[in-house]
């Protein structure tokens, strides 16, 4: 016996092994979507959690010390200044253990510099703001690996002018790690330009 042919001249079988195949497909990619839509939400909300704060930090946090980034010719003086801030309870948490609690979170705020000759001599001051840097602390690395913004005990985020919330960090390891490799021992931070938690 032959089988069936259709109007357009293909097998009625053909047809609906083509469109069990279709079917098929198609629920591998909504099983995967749907997979990873809970994965995509955890590293949404992971991330968000570098934004910078809302809270007005420059007035109620503690501001633990300024670096300053001198010129490409050091005779005019300071081209950046980096200022840091944070909570008072962190302040509090590390002079008590010499460690960052979990969860402490670091604003730094770069600001171009202004250089000029003042009665005291060349003066550096901040202009305009470049960007915030933010990290928070991750002990136990329970983060590291879910987003490429959390590793080695930190999340890491850059925030261009007054963005709060898209950063330009896509890796931590690319664009932060290398300036903070030197203060590893540190906990990857400069505490030493920082007198307020010296113990």
């Amino acid at each position: 016996m032959g089988e069936l042919i259709g109007a357009q001249g293909v097998p009625h079988m053909t047809r609906f092994i083509v469109a069990a195949f279709g079917l098929l497909s198609l629920s591998a990619v909504l099983i995967n979507a749907a997979q990873s839509a809970p994965e995509a939400k955890a590293v949404a909300e992971l991330e968000a959690l570098l934004h910078v704060p809302a809270a007005n930090y420059r007035r109620d946090w503690v501001l633990l010390g300024t670096f300053s980034v001198l010129a490409d010719d050091p005779s005019k003086g300071a081209k950046e200044l980096h200022v840091v801030y944070a909570e008072p309870e962190t302040v509090d948490a590390y002079r008590r253990t010499g460690a960052f609690p979990d969860g402490s979170v670091l604003v730094k705020d770069v600001l171009a510099a202004k250089s000029e000759r003042l009665t005291t001599g060349l003066a550096s001051y901040a202009e305009t703001l470049v960007g915030r840097f933010v990290m928070v602390k991750d002990e136990g690395e329970k983060h590291a690996g879910k987003s490429p913004l959390w590793g080695d005990g930190w999340g890491w985020a850059f925030y261009e002018g007054n963005e709060t919330e898209e950063t330009v960090t896509t890796d931590y390891r690319q664009n932060c790690l290398g300036c903070h490799e030197p203060a590893r021992s540190q906990d990857l931070i400069y505490v030493q330009g920082y007198p307020v938690l010296q113990r």
